[in-house]
């Protein structure tokens, strides 16, 4: 069965290839040089903070396990990073759009720093707070280099179908290439140079310290809201005011929050999914793969935008639905294919057929975040932009935590049977989506401020 990943790695890899190679004028847009320097520069600092996390995510449960601490205590530690981000995200999005998204850049890069250093303590309070630090890095790195993209993208006055260029080529370098390299540079210090498994996060510190100086030596700042008032209850009095009162932005943030948790309770579950009867499969070369997957879906997503005729919200829905029936996979074979009782071999028949689903459903991940990017871009007023971001998260973190603290309690196939579910309902919001894209907007910032200013008087 060895051959089989190494077919379907090949294979994907020389789609990913073809599809890049065979790109015509039509699936490329047309940029000027300043543009080119500008997303150049977005790449490479997007990439050595994508390098900084994807570094640390394949050794933390293996660091914490080192150091002696069970799997309830291991789960209790990521439950502490998804409900700092939680809580402090919404915080720490209002401040980059009060006090600069430059600043919040560089604040990423200084909190996650300190997380990584925490690492080199077996003590379970200083790693608690690593974890607490890395949840709030977590809530920056979603929002502010993608709210400072898109404001000094606007600034400098590039045209916006300009804009997807510089998403789908993020997600294919950070979520995908970037991924891959990082995945064997961390086993090149860990198994190959015998470091240990706190080195990979000292690695991770060094990428961000670079991405940091370039950030302070190349970028200017900006910012959302540019009134005086810097109080953070009114900033998040005007960001739910601004999603309860146009629909797409609330529709934008539910497609977001289903999707994404589907993401995560899939990052938990594919493990047991493909080793029931604890199968020895290359964690790391499948990880790569899923990773070129991604890669595929971005190259996908980059030829769709390009084409000025073809909307975001059309396409978006197939994704959603392809995505659904990918993740029934399980579930099917479950039915179909005699499960095997032998304890340990290599992966199953079932194993192979989820694997290609799991290749398709990492392959719809890759489409979706440049295509949400782009949705963003247009609907979430710049104002609040990170604040809203991060209002969309809190549902998301919420249902991750929830499962963490479960996922024991419910078979495989009962969970994957909720995140199809979720998909299918993400398709449904996205048709209405795409139904009511084109309506004005109930107000822009200001009069929704001022209509949010006039009411105050009678909540006193």
């Amino acid at each position: 069965m060895e051959a089989f990943y190494y077919l379907v790695f090949g294979a994907l890899a020389a789609v990913v290839a073809a599809l890049e190679l065979s790109k015509t004028n039509k699936d490329r847009i047309n940029t000027s040089s300043t543009f080119e320097s500008f997303k150049n520069n977005y790449l490479l600092v997007y990439s050595l903070m994508m390098a900084g996390d994807w570094l640390q995510g394949p050794y933390v449960y293996f660091l914490y396990s080192q150091y002696g601490f069970g799997k309830g205590e291991i789960g209790q530690l990521f439950i502490a990073g998804f409900g700092s981000s939680m809580l402090f995200g919404t915080i720490v999005g209002s401040l980059a759009d009060k006090q600069g998204r430059k600043r919040a850049c560089v604040t990423y890069c200084i909190t996650y720093i300190l997380s990584c250093i925490t690492k080199h303590s077996p003590e379970y309070k200083v790693l608690m707070i690593g974890r607490v630090l890395g949840g709030i890095a977590t809530s920056l790195l979603f929002s502010a280099f993608e709210s400072w993209l898109v404001a000094e993208h606007n600034k400098r006055g590039f045209e916006q179908q300009w804009l997807s260029l510089t998403f789908s080529k993020a997600i294919f370098l950070g979520n995908g290439l970037v991924a891959i390299v990082s995945g064997l540079f961390g086993n090149l210090l860990v198994d190959s140079f015998s470091l240990g498994p706190v080195a990979p996060f000292d690695a991770a510190a060094c990428f961000l310290a670079i991405g940091m100086a370039i950030i302070f030596s190349s970028w200017t700042e900006n910012y959302g809201d540019p009134s005086e008032n810097k109080d953070l209850l009114t900033q998040f009095k005007g960001a739910a005011v601004a999603i309860a009162s146009d629909e797409k932005i609330a529709l934008l943030g539910a497609i977001q929050s289903l999707f994404e948790g589907s993401m995560y309770t899939f990052v938990f579950l594919w493990t047991p999914a493909l080793s029931p009867n604890s199968e020895d499969i290359p964690h790391g070369f499948i990880f790569a793969t899923f990773m070129l997957a991604s890669m595929l879906g971005s190259s996908l997503a980059s030829r769709l935008m390009a084409r000025s005729s073809l909307r975001v919200e059309s396409y978006m829905q197939i994704v959603f639905v392809v995505s659904a029936a990918a993740l029934l996979l399980p579930i099917v074979t479950n039915f179909l294919v005699a499960p095997s009782k032998v304890k340990g071999g290599s992966i199953s028949f079932s194993g192979c057929i989820q694997l290609l689903g799991f290749c398709t459903f990492e392959s719809c991940v890759g489409i979706f975040w440049p295509s949400i990017m782009k949705m963003r871009s247009q609907y979430i007023p710049e104002e609040a932009r990170s604040t809203i971001m991060n209002f969309f998260r809190i549902p998301l973190n919420i249902f991750v935590c929830v499962v963490l603290y479960n996922v024991d309690a419910f078979p495989i196939t009962v969970m994957f049977s909720m995140c199809s579910i979720f998909l299918f309902v993400a398709s449904i919001l996205q048709r209405r989506l795409r139904v009511i894209a084109d309506k004005p907007k109930t107000g822009d910032w200001t009069q929704l401020k001022e209509r949010d200013t006039e009411a105050e008087p009678l909540n006193i």
